[in-house]
């Protein structure tokens, strides 16, 4: 049928790269600890995992038409399932991008998720029009990320709350 460019050996290495890259700056920053680390390491999982699922599969010899398809309707023929697994699969980016961020506030979220989910979309985008790709770009995926992103910050928020939860979570955040 359709030859497949490799997840493992794309996503992997490049994940990898940025955690070696995340490290160095932790530690020519003096800020390198094993909470910090572990939350690079998370950040890398994470992000490889959601390009794994979101970019691929990219096949080689699919032909192509020369209708550029994009969906860009606000929940016409969109799913509630689809809509709940993209907001779950953002929750993460809004507790994550608080431990980064030294003054991490609710738009800086709603800006790293958009800016995420953007990315995502114009690759399956791109890889769909131009390369081949197995997932279509679509505006809902878009709007439910965004949404993902800001529950888990409202759930980080939450949590920081607490006294004894504030203090545990104060060892992963990098600032």
């Amino acid at each position: 049928m359709f030859r497949e460019v490799p997840v493992l050996p794309v996503v992997v290495p490049a994940a990898a790269a940025i955690f070696l890259a995340m490290l160095w700056y932790l530690h020519s920053r003096g800020r390198l600890s094993v909470p910090r680390a572990a939350v690079a390491l998370a950040l890398c999982v994470y992000a490889a995992g959601v390009v794994a699922n979101t970019v691929f599969p990219i096949y080689l010899n699919k032909s192509f038409t020369s209708q550029w398809k994009v969906y860009f309707e606000p929940l016409a023929d969109y799913g509630v399932g689809d809509a709940v697994k993209n907001i779950l699969v953002f929750v993460p980016v809004g507790i994550i991008v608080p431990l980064l961020l030294a003054k991490a506030s609710w738009w800086r979220v709603v800006a790293a998720a958009a800016a995420f989910s953007l990315a995502i979309e114009l690759t399956q985008f791109l890889t769909d029009n131009l390369l081949g790709g197995g997932h279509l770009a679509d505006a809902n995926d878009l709007l439910f990320n965004v949404i993902g992103g800001v529950l888990g910050f409202g759930l980080f928020a939450a949590l920081s709350r607490v006294p004894a939860v504030a203090v545990f979570i104060n060892r992963f955040r990098w600032h």
